[in-house]
């Protein structure tokens, strides 16, 4: 049986349950989700879990399995609603934190959003004791819906100060380096280098994101990037294996409409693809 065909007779049981389990809570049926009064806050669970479970099991066992759910349910709405009072307004410490592109198993029950092809943008509570991925259950429960404003969070409270400088990488080729130590967001950069670039770049630049913490960029303007692209990915394959919070081992090349392009040596500097032809139009340097 598929969740829908059981919608029915699942909510009836809801409805019915309600009453006894969570007598302050009641059913919206134009959005198929349990709503629950705690204190001066309100929560909300969607009824698809309920669904699902029934629609795996026959009939007669459906009232124990939405006794269960629906009591599953009130304790999380309990514990998230007490999360959110304790932490304030709970939206002043949601971030983005940008990971390498996750499995879908890893990403499952996630607030999750692809960052391109590579990466994704997981939303995070930012808390010492009860911080965390922010869960689609816990994000449900608190009426996180719209999150736009998370990007800008992220921006005013944990990169507004991120350090900018030049090391050298090699003689008279210097590697711009975008720090923050101890921060798990300046990965979220990923998608504004051109940002930390001297302009106007129209060739892109080499981009590592070794860890959390770190971008390391070189502005490609002559044929000096082939002798700098395998040094920068020894740097940056370093740095992923002795950071305490990495983030990625390779390198890329960020163009276009922020465009990250994986790059793995000597197949793309002397191959036929985008970045091979860029490298026969530029300069020497």
């Amino acid at each position: 049986m598929e969740p829908l065909d059981a919608a029915a007779d699942v909510h009836a049981l809801i409805r019915d349950l309600l009453p006894a389990v969570a007598p302050t809570a009641w059913l919206d049926s134009g959005t198929s989700e349990v709503v629950l009064p705690v204190g001066r806050s309100e929560a909300r669970a969607s009824t698809w879990t309920a669904l699902e479970r029934c629609a795996r099991e026959p009939a007669p066992q459906w009232p124990v399995l939405v006794e269960e759910w629906v009591r599953e349910v009130c304790d999380r709405a309990f514990l998230a609603v007490g999360e959110m009072e304790l932490f304030g307004d709970v939206r002043e410490l949601l971030r983005l934190r940008i990971v390498p592109k996750l499995a879908p198993r890893d990403r499952e029950g996630l607030v999750v959003v692809p960052a391109g092809d590579h990466f994704d943008a997981m939303v995070m509570i930012e808390h010492p004791r009860y911080g965390g991925p922010l869960t689609k259950a816990r994000a449900g429960l608190l009426g996180l819906r719209k999150l736009g404003y998370v990007m800008t969070n992220t921006h005013d409270r944990e990169l507004a100060d991120v350090e900018v400088r030049d090391q050298p990488l090699l003689p008279g080729r210097n590697v711009r380096v975008v720090t923050k130590p101890g921060s798990r967001y300046v990965s979220a950069l990923l998608s504004e280098v051109d940002q930390f670039l001297p302009g106007p770049n129209t060739r892109g630049a080499l981009v590592g994101v070794p860890c959390h913490s770190t971008l390391l960029l070189y502005p490609i303007t002559s044929t000096a990037v082939r002798e700098v692209l395998p040094v920068f990915a020894d740097v940056v394959a370093e740095m992923h294996v002795a950071a305490e919070d990495p983030c990625a081992p390779g390198v890329y090349w960020s163009h276009g409409e922020r465009r990250l392009t994986p790059l793995a040596g000597g197949a793309d500097l002397e191959g036929s693809g985008e970045f091979a032809a860029l490298l026969r139009r530029l300069p020497e340097g």
